[in-house]
């Protein structure tokens, strides 16, 4: 039996905790532009408002998390950062 991770400390006050991932994610099938715009913008509205975006930001490109809006930006936004 593997244990899962424990989660950083900064990961409890975040503002998408307890939220649907779906918004965070791409959907396992094809999304049209516009949609996929729509639901990165419903995401990064949690994160605008979210007291520890810089540290979930810092952690996604520590760990070059390679999918998902984290700290308000996203995959193709985050590899802009690291290159």
């Amino acid at each position: 039996m593997t244990a899962l991770p424990a989660p950083e400390d900064w990961q409890t006050g975040a503002a998408c905790r307890g939220q649907s991932a779906v918004i965070f994610f791409a959907p396992t099938h094809f999304e049209r532009k516009e949609a996929r715009a729509a639901r990165e913008r419903q995401a990064k509205a949690v994160c605008s408002a979210c007291p520890v975006r810089k540290e979930c930001l810092n952690f996604a490109l520590r760990i070059r998390e390679p999918h998902g809006i984290w700290g308000g930006l996203s995959e193709m936004e985050r590899r802009a950062i690291t290159g």
